[in-house]
């Protein structure tokens, strides 16, 4: 057998997944017996199952086995969508109705003015432009806490700001603090950069200074103190100052990711408490839509900080001109704003519901938040109860996709609540409240 003969079963399984034979739910042989049925070596099997995996097409858990998570959706037609598409809590993309004809009314003068167009086809560095940045930061501004326009940079997107920041900070090789339940991408990103990340202990209130004492020495450490993902909830005040505190004693910089604390206007960042230690990062991807994005990084108030302008040329992360010259415009007329307020009134709305149909149930998030993290009842575990969510066209994310490093791994799963239309996500956490009220035994057998 070739190298690449385990893509060719993998694409065997993958079609009879998309054809229905295998159906979200169903389980694969245990990788041994695979292996005898097809007459190849275990570690080839292996190789398989995890280009399934890879492949977003089974989820695995130890000591129950593999199962088969997505497919065309077998949809009850009360849950079903428009156009018959699976039910998406898995991603957060918050657009709301009318929101386009709001974002497109505000776009007009620029595509009809040959001489403003002409200036947004034109590159942007990373410093932008003087209106950029007052616009910016302007906008940014909360809870008493306003950034320096001179020193604001952008970014691409916020992904690319968060890049940045890393490269700037930690040289590869070196050691980067992440809470142990972190944003995924945060992990793509330190492998492509080298970094090593270094899962820092959480209590309910985030985590906490002894951790970070404990993990030293540390180049920097990457916070969600608004709203984390996955678990929806924010740090106390006393314990953001507790961490600026810590973070002077150690002579440490925060990454301050801020991508959802314009639905908490009323807390100031970890960066108002501790501006010479943190690098705030954001975007226009929640507050506005994951296709018309722009990333703002805000460097900490030092002469002496590392370059991070540099940061974004070298790793070719800063902003299109036509993406810069949109942001200015949705930022200061208004449209944003007018956005932001409607999805901070949508994310309260969502919460109530998903407090109503998951009543009883064991849920950590904020209620101004747009997911929230579910402590799944025994015997459930998390991949098994996304394997049965996925059979009744339902996606949800498990623990396992948000730890940071190899240790203890929650049996619980997180609930993205901004993409199906309201009375949708209504219906489904009514489906998934049922299918916790039964044991796995039960749902397998039907």
């Amino acid at each position: 057998m070739t190298g690449d003969d385990y893509r060719a079963i993998a694409d065997e399984l993958a079609a009879a997944i998309a054809a229905g034979r295998l159906r979200p739910g169903d389980r694969l042989p245990p990788l041994r017996r695979f292996a005898r049925r097809r007459r190849i070596a275990d570690s080839t099997a292996a190789r398989v199952y995890r280009e399934l995996g890879r492949r977003g097409l089974t989820v695995g858990e130890v000591g129950r086995g593999t199962f088969v998570r997505t497919a065309p959706p077998a949809v009850e037609p009360a849950l079903a969508e428009p156009g018959g598409h699976r039910i998406d809590l898995e991603l957060n993309f918050p657009v709301l109705p009318g929101q386009s004809a709001l974002l497109a009314r505000s776009l007009g003068p620029l595509v009809e003015q040959g001489d403003t167009m002409a200036a947004a086809l034109c590159p942007a560095g990373a410093a932008g432009t003087p209106l950029a940045r007052h616009t910016a930061a302007v906008h940014l501004t909360r809870a008493g806490w306003v950034p320096d326009a001179g020193r604001l940079l952008f970014a691409g997107s916020g992904r690319q700001a968060l890049a940045a920041a890393f490269a700037a900070l930690v040289p590869p090789g070196e050691r980067l603090g992440v809470e142990a339940l972190t944003f995924p991408v945060v992990k793509g990103i330190a492998a492509r950069l080298g970094v090593t990340l270094v899962p820092l202990a959480m209590d309910e209130h985030g985590v906490t200074p002894d951790a970070l004492r404990a993990a030293a020495p540390l180049r920097a450490v990457y916070l969600q103190p608004a709203l984390h993902n996955p678990l929806g909830t924010t740090m106390p005040e006393p314990r953001r100052a507790e961490l600026a505190e810590t973070l002077r004693d150690l002579g440490l910089y925060a990454i301050e990711d801020a991508v959802y604390g314009f639905l908490r206007p009323d807390l100031p960042p970890l960066a108002a408490l501790a501006p010479e230690r943190t690098v705030l990062v954001d975007s226009l991807s929640k507050r506005l839509a994951p296709g018309l994005t722009l990333g703002f990084l805000v460097p900490p108030d030092r002469p002496a900080d590392p370059d991070f302008a540099a940061a974004l040329r070298s790793g070719a992360w800063t902003a299109s001109g036509f993406a810069l010259e949109a942001a200015v415009r949705w930022l200061g007329d208004g449209t944003a704003t007018a956005i932001e307020a409607d999805k901070r009134a949508d994310a309260a709305a969502r919460q109530r519901i998903a407090a109503d149909r998951l009543a009883g149930q064991r849920l950590r998030t904020d209620p101004h938040s747009y997911h929230c993290w579910w402590e799944l009842p025994e015997p459930w575990r998390a991949d098994t109860f996304v394997a049965a969510a996925a059979r009744r066209g339902i996606a949800v994310t498990p623990s396992g996709a948000f730890t940071a490093g190899a240790g203890h791994v929650p049996n619980a799963v997180r609930l993205a609540l901004s993409s199906p239309p309201i009375e949708v996500l209504a219906d489904a956490l009514d489906v998934l409240a049922g299918l916790a009220r039964r044991t796995p035994e039960d749902v397998g057998a039907e």
